[in-house]
């Protein structure tokens, strides 16, 4: 059958475009995911490519056209068939300046109602231990706190341990940080009942271990201790049980006649944006706290530590409160 070419030509070219605008789009943007209807759209554009070249091989001349639709179609056979690129870290950056800022802002009241409840726990740690100095053994979980905090300040400032025993703490400190925050997240399927109660457990552990090194006298080295990772840890934990209550409040479906998975998927993107970022803020504090927050007078002053606790603190606060305003997502 002769082809009439000039129709041929004039029915296929829009699709052929648009095939080629696509694999012009993954070729810039190879992590870019395709939605289901993208992926069905795709699917047809390659096979009525397939369909035109078998009809045009059928012709005797054309061969520009045939080279054209054959390059066409082995690119879109390796965009169908081929392996994709794993995610770079380049996405992972713009990710971290976009999608958990961004996320951390839409759900700011249920961070704010973690921050209260841990406050809450702080303020009972300190008032028990003030009031009752041997609530120490009941409150406090580690074993280092229990002793008087003089000893062992004095301990920790006759030289620092290897550093071997540094590294060997980093990774305890964070496989364990992100275990607790995972757990944090787990407590929402509690209607977060769970959840802002190991909350407030962190709080009064943080408030009875401030109240007990005040009273002795070495509130600066606590500040120089805590601050330089907590001012990172303790915003991580908070995170992680902010995401554990908006597991919580899709649970509880505030919104009439929405059904369970549908409430869940609504609430997917921004708890997987809240508990990876809280785990890369927990990496961050585990490094920090087993290289600079063990080291004290006389390696490190107390005042350089303290400086870079407020620092870390304020880049945070910062961090959380304007990144990815402007910028979007690849």
């Amino acid at each position: 059958m002769i082809l009439d070419l000039k129709r041929f030509v004039e029915e296929g070219r829009p699709l052929w475009d648009e095939l080629s605008a696509r694999l012009e789009l993954f070729s810039r943007n190879p992590d870019r995911a395709m939605s289901l209807e993208e992926i069905a759209r795709f699917r047809y554009l390659y096979q009525r490519a397939c369909a035109d070249l078998s009809r045009l091989h059928a012709q005797s001349g054309e061969q520009g056209l045939k080279q054209y639709l054959e390059s066409l179609v082995a690119a879109a056979y390796g965009e169908m068939y081929g392996s994709r690129p794993a995610p770079s870290a380049k996405k992972a950056a713009a990710w971290l300046a976009w999608a958990f800022p961004r996320a951390f802002r839409r759900r700011w009241r249920a961070f704010l109602l973690c921050l209260a409840v841990t406050l809450l726990g702080a303020v009972f740690g300190a008032g028990a231990l003030t009031a009752d100095p041997e609530a120490k053994a009941a409150i406090m979980p580690f074993p280092e706190l229990l002793g008087d905090p003089s000893e062992r300040v004095a301990r920790e400032e006759e030289g620092p341990r290897e550093e071997a025993k540094y590294a060997a703490f980093s990774s305890y400190l964070m496989t364990h940080n992100i275990r607790v925050s995972v757990f944090a997240l787990a407590l929402g399927m509690t209607f977060g009942v769970g959840t802002l109660a190991i909350e407030f457990y962190n709080g009064a552990i943080l408030g009875a271990v401030a109240a007990d090194y005040v009273r002795a006298g070495e509130g600066v080295f606590m500040a120089g201790w805590l601050l330089p990772h907590g001012s990172v840890e303790i915003p991580a934990f908070l995170i992680a049980a902010q995401a554990g209550l908006v597991l919580a409040g899709a649970l509880l479906g505030r919104k009439a006649g929405v059904p369970l998975a549908a409430r869940l998927r609504a609430a997917g993107g921004d708890l997987v944006a809240l508990v990876f970022g809280a785990a890369a803020l927990l990496v961050w504090a585990g490094v920090v706290e087993s290289f600079f927050s063990q080291h004290h007078e006389p390696v490190i002053p107390y005042e350089a530590k303290i400086l870079l606790g407020l620092f870390h603190l304020a880049l945070l606060t910062w961090y959380l409160a304007a990144a990815g305003r402007r910028e979007a997502l690849p």
